[in-house]
């Protein structure tokens, strides 16, 4: 009886030390510990963690300001389609395309979705929507085709050198519009100040579709408006030869035809207004262009900088050695 007595009063000891499941310490699945010592995560929470951490990522493709760019991309390939016959499509297709320009910014502060995706998605479309516009204006105007193609240059390489110099300088957490007001007042104030922004990018846009507005109503900038078929195409007519008292006729088997008709339409364009447009803009574009070129020089000089400082930590250029061999 004794030594029973005692195995039960051993067993009770033991339950009592033993601390209850609540009384347990609670690990939440972050790390426990084995007989030896090491340290183990427990699976269950590390499952649950990964699916939070799926949960989280975000698909930056679907921020709000990178669906207006795309809606931006398919207006702009809408409009390039109809420039060659339909001016108004085009031109109305091509503006609300540039205006969408100002729309995805206010987006991404709005949302607090500001990408280095989105603003890259955004210049680049900027770059290659102007570049068209300006290739058919080398087509419409071809004595100021180099003119034109002058100013791609220009847009592409000065964009191109000032945010690279960029990336050198700032590092990938910098960003081109942020233009310390010492080194350039005039890029300060074009890159931080948005009404200025707006205005000088809207405007050189402005220009150049009131230019191609201009090539389909005005005589004064495209003569084959008002030239006969003889003169514009280069074609004999022998005298007595039947043909078409209509224009259209002339150029269209088909007076009634899409074409047809919009070059009718676009032959009665009135020239007053893309007139006055280009007069309100050029003044801004011009403007515009010169802060290409102060870009393009500051970022050159910039990134000689950086060059002669790389060149100096490598201990560039040798001093030669001065002393004559005897």
């Amino acid at each position: 009886m004794s030594t029973r007595s005692t195995r039960r009063r051993s067993a009770r000891n033991r339950d009592a030390q033993s601390p209850s499941d609540d009384e347990r310490p609670q690990t939440n699945g972050a790390v426990t510990m084995n007989g030896n010592g090491s340290a183990h995560a427990d699976p269950v929470s590390s499952s649950s963690s990964s699916s939070v951490d799926d949960e989280e990522r975000e698909n930056i493709f679907l921020f709000w300001p990178n669906i207006i760019g795309y809606t931006r991309i398919v207006l702009a390939i809408a409009s390039l389609y109809y420039m060659p016959l339909h001016p108004r499509t085009c031109a109305f297709l091509y503006s609300i395309s540039c205006l969408l320009d100002a729309l995805d910014g206010y987006a991404a502060r709005a949302f607090e979705q500001s990408t280095r995706f989105g603003a890259v998605l955004d210049m680049v479309t900027d770059r290659c929507t102007t570049s068209c516009l300006l290739v058919f204006l080398s087509s419409a105007f071809p004595r100021w085709a180099i003119l034109f193609q002058a100013l791609i240059a220009l847009d592409f390489s000065s964009h191109y050198m000032h945010m690279y110099v960029t990336l050198v300088v700032g590092g990938a957490d910098s960003s081109h519009k942020n233009i310390d007001k010492s080194k350039s007042w005039l890029l300060n104030l074009y890159y931080t100040n948005r009404t200025v922004l707006f205005i000088f990018c809207g405007l050189n846009e402005l220009f150049f579709i009131a230019l191609y507005l201009l090539s389909f109503s005005s005589p004064l900038l495209s003569p084959h408006l008002i030239k006969s078929v003889e003169e514009s195409s280069g074609t004999h007519i022998q005298a007595g030869a039947p043909m078409n008292a209509s224009l259209l006729k002339q150029f269209f088997p088909d007076p009634y035809s899409a074409a047809a008709l919009e070059l009718q339409r676009a032959n009665k364009m009135d020239s007053t207004v893309p007139w006055i447009l280009v007069g309100i803009s050029f003044p801004i574009m011009f403007a515009k262009n010169v802060i290409n070129v102060v870009q393009l020089v500051k970022a050159s000089r910039w990134l000689a900088e950086v060059d002669i400082q790389a060149r100096k930590a490598q201990g560039l250029p040798r001093m030669k050695n001065k002393a004559k061999r005897v």
